[in-house]
């Protein structure tokens, strides 16, 4: 294989391969300045320039131009239109088509990139389209305030330039030159791993890689306040032959289990953690938005849920609570999370919202109701142990699941006794072997 490096062709076939993607005409020094570091890194470099309205400061070896038809769209059109908006939504799209086209030709083992708002907007709707895995590497004056919009459920790394992209000078060029060698040795590592342990080859279908004979992935879902209770279904289903992956309920970590859900990469989910949902709901500050709990259902991926730590909302520190709700009891989960009971009324809610989220499952679908409490808070003697409040969700969840294929288990425990996690990692698994008879 040979691309053309510049002005001189290079061969890359065996080489390692660092994707550069970005605004050669705004940002097209500090790219230079990039890709010279990487190349005395030992790295090869592939430059995509994602720039509309001026001359690209530096050659490219991928063109504006094919980045836009890779959008399906001219960019002599795109310029004359003249909008940034529209410009920085094509190119990104275009940018994306690129470097999937790259990784599955073998030509991407690392993608590093730098900018500002729009920069960032573009390079990181490029990495969200690689698979978990391949090395992504963001330095964005962004980075240092809320960067769900970018990283979405992506395992990219955001650094923080500090500065603004603007040239490399005394305060830039260390960060410049850290991001150059984090990227570098993640992508040398990429390219030298086993085929077989690479994460970004995970297939679907629940197969949990490409060999057959890998454990099924299964996804559980977990806070800190139902650790106990999905560490003992996880060591269950360990036992019983699968790989669980554990996501934290703090919103991306429910979305992100959506998304690879939507994937089919589990051969089941054990979401016994749905906190995010009361979030969604009241207000608080970890949703994963309205999707969550969908996902495996629309799939048909079997699925046994519970309704744990629906027994509180989470906000932000202790003086961010909203006034609406500081006369109930309060806790301080951590400095940067309070917490707050939800009534027997907002049960009642949570309830039937799950059940309408269930009957809309086309696979085999089950609900574990822990009789004595919902977390480590609401288990009996704890501060949100209110049992009224619990019977308050079961009684909608059962009245709306009625006459519905979900299947109601109570378990007259509470949710993080070990044996509850054992009991919904078991029937798991047998609703898995019926589906697959």
């Amino acid at each position: 294989m040979v691309l053309s490096i510049g002005r001189a062709p290079r061969t890359l076939a065996g080489m390692t391969i660092v994707v550069l993607v970005g605004t050669l005409d705004t940002k097209g020094l500090e790219y230079g300045w990039l890709r010279e570091r990487l190349l005395l890194r030992g790295v090869e470099v592939v430059v995509v320039d994602t720039g509309v309205i001026g001359s690209p400061r530096i050659p490219a070896d991928v063109s504006r131009a094919e980045v836009a038809r890779a959008a399906g769209v001219d960019l002599e059109r795109l310029r004359a239109e003249g909008d940034r908006g529209a410009a920085v939504t094509t190119m990104a799209r275009g940018a994306a088509e690129v470097v999937r086209r790259l990784y599955a030709e073998g030509r991407l083992h690392g993608v590093l990139a730098l900018g500002g708002s729009g920069g960032t907007s573009i390079a990181t709707r490029a990495m969200r389209e690689l698979p978990l895995g391949v090395p992504k590497v963001m330095v964005s004056s962004m980075a240092a305030g809320d960067v769900s919009p970018y990283v979405g459920s992506a395992d990219i790394t955001m650094m923080y330039s500090v500065v603004d992209i603007a040239g490399v000078n005394r305060l830039s060029a260390p960060i410049l030159a850290n991001a150059v060698d984090a990227v570098a040795g993640m992508a040398k590592g990429f390219a030298a791993a086993p085929r077989a342990v690479r994460p970004a080859e995970l297939g679907e279908g629940g197969s949990g890689g490409p060999d057959a004979g890998e454990r099924p992935l299964i996804a559980a879902s977990m806070a800190g306040v139902t650790t106990s209770g999905v560490d003992a279904a996880r060591e269950r289903m360990t036992e019983h032959g699968y790989e669980v992956l554990v996501f934290h309920a703090s919103g991306t970590g429910g979305r992100t289990l959506e998304s690879l859900a939507d994937r089919r990469l589990f051969a089941g989910t054990l979401d016994l953690t749905l906190c995010e949902l009361a979030d969604e709901l009241f207000g608080g500050i970890l949703t994963a938005g309205p999707d969550r709990l969908l996902a495996a259902g629309r799939r048909g991926v079997p699925q046994v849920v519970s309704p744990g730590a629906l027994d509180l909302v989470k906000f932000g520190p202790l003086d961010t609570v909203p006034a609406r709700v500081r006369d109930r009891d309060v806790r301080v989960h951590n400095p940067s999370i309070s917490v707050v009971r939800t009534t027997a009324r907002e049960c009642a809610e949570l309830g039937a919202l799950l059940a309408a989220k269930l009957r809309a499952a086309t696979g085999p679908t089950a609900v574990c109701l822990p009789l004595r409490g919902l977390s480590t808070l609401g288990a009996p003697g704890g501060p949100y142990h209110d049992p009224a409040a619990d019977e308050a969700l079961f009684a909608a969840l059962r009245d709306g699941l009625r006459g519905s294929a979900v299947d109601i288990v109570e378990i007259d425990t509470h949710l993080n006794d070990p044996s509850f996690g054992r009991a919904a990692a078991d029937l798991l698994q047998r609703l898995i072997a019926d589906a697959s008879e």
